[in-house]
C-alpha cells in the first residue's frame, strides 16, 4: 500500500538553453551524469508539441553540459509513427536500455494509440537501435482506460535483488516486472490506485523505503506528489 503526500517545488534556471527540452531523465554512469530529454520543435504558430527526437546531455560538475545531439528518434522504430514523448534510459549488464513512449502505427499488430518501445546501445550516448523489433507495450495490452494515450511515460527501476520493474501510464498507473534481458515482460500488468494520479511516474528506493513520484491533479494541475511503500 502506498501512502500519498503532496510537495511544492520551485523551478530552477534552465540548464539547457539552446533548444526546448522536456521530460528529463537522469542516469549516472562511471562518474558522469547523463540527461536524456525530449526535444520540442513547435513554432509559435503551432498549437501542440512537436517532439521530433530525444537528446542526450552529460556533465561531470553539474555546471557545464555537453550536448551529444539527437541520438534517438521514433523513426528508428519501424512500428512507430508518433512523437518522442517521455523516456528513460537505464544500464543493465553493460548495456543501456532506453524505454520510450511514442505512438504505434495502425497495422496487423495494433489499432494504433500510445505504445512503449525499447532501444539498446553499448554506450550511454549511442548509437541506439530498436532492441526488440516491435513495441514492448501496445494500447491493446491495457484496457482499464479507454483513451488511446494511456500507455506513456515509462520509468524502469532495478531493485537490489536484480528484479526490474516498469511503471507507466496516463490516467492510471500501471506496473509490470521485466525479465533480466530488459526486453520481455515477466508478470501480468497491474494497475495501482494512486491519489490524484495523472502521468509521469518515477520509482526510487532509499533506506528500504520505496518512493513513487508522479504528476498529479492536486490543487493546481499539474503538481508533483509522491507515495511511499515498504
Amino acid at each position: 500500500m502506498f501512502i500519498c503526500l503532496s510537495v511544492k517545488l520551485q523551478a530552477q534556471n534552465p540548464i539547457i538553453k539552446d533548444i526546448f527540452t522536456a521530460d528529463p531523465a537522469p542516469l549516472v554512469h562511471n562518474g558522469v551524469l547523463y540527461l536524456y530529454t525530449g526535444h520540442d520543435t513547435a513554432t509559435t504558430e503551432d498549437t501542440n508539441y512537436k517532439m521530433a527526437d530525444w537528446h542526450v546531455f552529460s556533465t561531470t560538475d553539474m555546471k557545464t553540459w555537453k550536448d551529444h545531439g539527437a541520438v534517438l528518434s521514433p523513426s528508428i522504430f519501424s512500428w512507430a509513427n508518433g512523437d518522442a514523448y517521455a523516456a528513460q534510459c537505464v544500464e543493465r549488464n553493460g548495456k543501456f536500455y532506453w524505454f520510450v513512449s511514442t505512438f504505434h502505427k495502425k497495422d496487423n499488430v495494433s489499432e494504433g494509440g500510445a505504445a512503449i518501445g525499447v532501444a539498446v546501445s553499448d554506450s550511454p550516448t549511442g548509437p541506439f537501435k530498436d532492441a526488440i523489433g516491435k513495441a514492448l507495450i501496445t494500447n491493446e495490452m491495457t484496457t482499464d482506460k479507454k483513451h488511446s494515450w494511456d500507455d506513456i511515460d515509462p520509468t524502469v527501476f532495478v531493485d537490489d535483488d536484480g528484479q526490474a520493474y516498469m511503471y507507466w501510464g496516463n490516467g492510471s498507473c500501471k506496473w509490470v516486472k521485466l525479465k533480466e534481458n530488459m526486453i520481455e515482460l515477466d508478470s501480468p500488468i497491474t494497475v495501482v490506485e494512486l491519489k490524484n494520479y495523472i502521468e509521469g511516474p518515477w520509482l526510487y528506493k532509499r533506506k528500504g523505503l520505496y518512493y513513487l513520484v508522479y504528476a498529479s491533479e492536486g490543487t493546481k494541475p499539474e503538481m508533483i506528489e509522491y507515495c511511499t511503500s515498504k
